[in-house]
């Protein structure tokens, strides 16, 4: 027995022995087969379809292709093949149907993102994060392009909208997605960089376009300054070029159609004291010698007019959006040309039956450079031709900001104005009013601006024992103002208005907060706030909320006041990027005063709020809440239910609405979406709206692009 049991042991320990070996084996061919499994789906780009809902667009992948199509308008559909694969571009093909099959008009195009990163000055005693006197350009700053990994993608129905969002885009301190977002109801898409930093304190700026490593365009166009179409044969080898620019688009042209791209046309330009065309616009290889590839797109001169530069703010953890447009055609260069144009009314401030367009705040100072200084005088100066073009019936002028002299001596003074109102009525003929206007700063704090119904003789100052009013036997009256309460008299006398202009920021930091209980700004001489885009910011859906906020805190406050919008730009000639630096007021009025007559009838709308601000592209043809407009008070039901009733009309699809309304203490805000709509519409909205213990009211409209209109306050009282 002993040796059958020593003779067995060595079997079993060798049975032992493989058996464990083959345990073993198993586990490690499992572990390698989950290795692979787990290597092969990292290495595989994610798909997700989850949130895409049947909107008119139709989506489907293949590997790591998407194909999209859209309805394009006209009974037509666009297409994009986005291929994910890192080794390739992006846009594999870009479509447009004709007839009854597809034609590509581009192919092998990657977006490109070149972002600039500043510091931002952020003292309380400039405006913090609405700070206009900074200079971000003569401080130390990064430009790099940014990078994107195509991991993953994720399709998001919006409406009448489908989105692409692309995992992810990278740079130093800012990370974010690629977002594409095609719009139904025209061959128009938006491409973005939507990026964010945890970094405090930082002002950014970008350029961006579509690169490509072969010669995919027969000609590049755009319009020059004279609005005269321009076409260069190019090639892959060019180097790139920067294009000064009518309508802040370039154009590849090829014999199946054109791709036209170009920006947001408001969002994208930054406030600037001077309108100047900073060659917006280029195309080219090694373009900053961070784009290697031929491309086309963009961008910014980071040293602006050479003046105050503030760039664009980017809070941390806020979405910058960083993108641009492109609009594709089967036609040349001049047919899409004409499809961009449509977006902004060839950017002019189009006719609106019942209204006439406004804008305001202008320091060209023709008076002291030109009819003063011994030039002669043209007959129909430069800048007066400008503003016909923009499509503007009311232009008001702050002359004397600089050159002037609104202390006196009174020799000069009186010249000046003399001048001033002598070519004013020249110039306002027909359709068109040149009125005259200043921006003072002094008396009441901050700048502020003066508009008088009439020529008015007044200068800003008073010595000892002077009268407040003289007579001239061939001016007639003059005012000599010595402080605030004579300047509010004088207004009184007058009839004249007052109101803070760049409310908050530039020499206005802290008003008109600090005098708000001031008997000048309690009184209805004084008529409310100037807004203009101050600052910019890409992660708002709008532009500046600066003076919009403050239009409510003013009606807060207790205060029936009002906003208007102003331009604050000094040089104007025809090479400028006016459009973009503009905004318009559509004051409800059938017809023009005769200038020789004055005007109160203009600063009597103002006064009663029959008004409202757009950027050109929104445009509100009526407004009223349960049958009182802009202006008006409503008196609210027992139960605070209102409907509000707005036409609108626009050209880029409406993104949201919002009606705001406060109590004087807080301020509410019902926000209306608005993604339903198609490019280019006209309709007339009705919401429901509970106004209980409200003290007023008012509504915003915004597009994609950032666009947008406002009322004035509608103010309400409990019955």
């Amino acid at each position: 027995m002993s040796r059958f049991s020593t003779g067995k042991a060595p079997i079993n320990c060798r049975n032992l022995l493989f058996k464990a070996f083959l345990t073993f084996l198993q586990k490690s061919i499992w572990s390698f087969i989950i290795l692979l499994l787990t290597f092969s789906s990292k290495a595989q780009t994610s798909i997700d379809l989850t949130a895409y809902k049947k909107n008119g667009a139709k989506v489907s992948s293949y590997q790591k292709e998407i194909t999209l199509s859209w309805p394009a308008g006209k009974g037509t559909f666009a297409k994009m093949i986005l291929d994910l694969d890192a080794s390739k571009p992006l846009f594999k093909s870009i479509q447009l149907k004709k007839q009854k099959s597809f034609v590509e008009i581009a192919a092998g195009l990657n977006p490109v993102f070149i972002l600039r990163v500043g510091k931002r000055s952020l003292s309380p005693s400039s405006g913090g994060w609405d700070v206009f006197f900074d200079r971000v350009p003569t401080k130390p700053y990064q430009t790099y392009a940014l990078k994107l990994s195509k991991r993953k993608a994720k399709i998001i129905t919006n409406g009448t909208r489908t989105m692409v969002s692309i995992t992810d885009v990278s740079g130093p301190n800012f990370k974010g997605n690629l977002e594409i977002i095609l719009y139904n109801g025209s061959p128009l898409f938006n491409v973005s960089a939507t990026i964010s930093t945890t970094k405090d304190s930082t002002a950014i700026l970008y350029d961006a376009g579509l690169a490509s490593k072969k010669n995919i365009w027969a000609n590049m166009a755009w319009s020059d300054t004279d609005d005269n179409l321009q076409k260069v044969k190019p090639n892959v080898k060019d180097t790139s070029r920067n294009l000064e620019v009518k309508y802040r688009t370039v154009i590849g042209e090829n014999a199946n159609g054109s791709l036209a791209l170009f920006p947001a046309p408001h969002q994208y330009f930054y406030p600037l004291d001077e309108a100047f065309n900073l060659k917006f616009n280029w195309y080219g290889k090694d373009y900053l010698k961070l784009v290697p590839d031929f491309a086309m797109g963009i961008r910014q001169d980071p040293l602006g007019d050479r003046r105050y530069v503030p760039w664009f703010n980017a809070p941390p953890e806020t979405k910058q959006r960083l993108n641009f447009f492109c609009l594709i055609n089967l036609g040349k260069a001049d047919e899409v040309l004409a499809e961009v144009k449509k977006y902004t009314h060839n950017d002019t401030f189009v006719p609106l039956p019942g209204y006439k367009t406004m804008a305001t705040h202008f320091h060209n100072e023709f008076i002291s450079d030109v009819a003063l200084s011994g030039k002669p005088v043209p007959e129909k100066p430069e800048f007066v031709e400008v503003l016909k073009s923009l499509g503007l019936n009311i232009v008001k002028l702050a002359e004397f900001h600089g050159p002037g002299h609104p202390k006196g001596p009174d020799s000069l003074r009186l010249k000046e104005l003399a001048s001033l109102f002598e070519q004013t009525k020249r110039l306002s003929k027909g359709n068109f009013m040149l009125l005259p206007g200043e921006e003072a700063n002094n008396f009441y704090g901050g700048h502020w601006l003066a508009f008088f119904p009439k020529p008015v003789y007044w200068v800003m100052s008073r010595k000892p024992n002077e009268p407040f009013i003289t007579q001239d036997s061939k001016l007639g009256k003059i005012y000599h103002v010595g402080d605030k309460t004579e300047m509010q008299k004088l207004l009184e006398i007058e009839n004249g208005l007052a109101w803070v202009a760049h409310a908050r920021t530039k020499a206005s930091t802290g008003f008109p907060d600090q005098y708000k209980n001031e008997p000048f700004f309690k009184s209805d001489t004084y008529f409310g706030a100037a807004w203009k885009s101050i600052p910019a910011d890409l992660s708002l859906p709008t532009q500046s909320k600066r003076v919009l906020n403050l239009m409510d805190d003013m009606a807060n406050w207790g205060f029936k006041k009002h906003v208007i919008s102003e331009a604050d730009i000094f040089t104007i000639t025809k090479k400028n990027e006016m459009y973009a630096h503009m905004n318009v007021n559509y004051l409800q009025m059938d017809s023009l005063p005769k200038y020789q007559n004055g005007w109160k009838s203009v600063l009597d709308v103002m006064r009663n709020g029959k008004f409202f601000v757009s950027t050109g592209e929104v445009l509100f043809p009526s407004f009223s809440i349960d049958g009182k407009t802009a202006g008006e008070t409503l008196n609210l039901t027992k139960t605070g239910d209102a409907k509000v009733n707005i036409k609108v009309q626009w050209t880029y699809p409406l993104n949201y609405a919002e009606i705001i309304s406060g109590d004087g203490n807080k301020v509410y805000r019902k926000r209306i979406n608005l993604n339903a709509t198609l490019p280019f519409g006209k309709q007339d909205f009705m919401w429901d709206v509970n106004l209980s213990k409200r003290k007023w009211v008012r509504v915003e409209v915004w597009d994609v692009a950032a666009n947008g209109a406002f009322t004035q306050m509608i103010w309400l009282a409990d019955k």
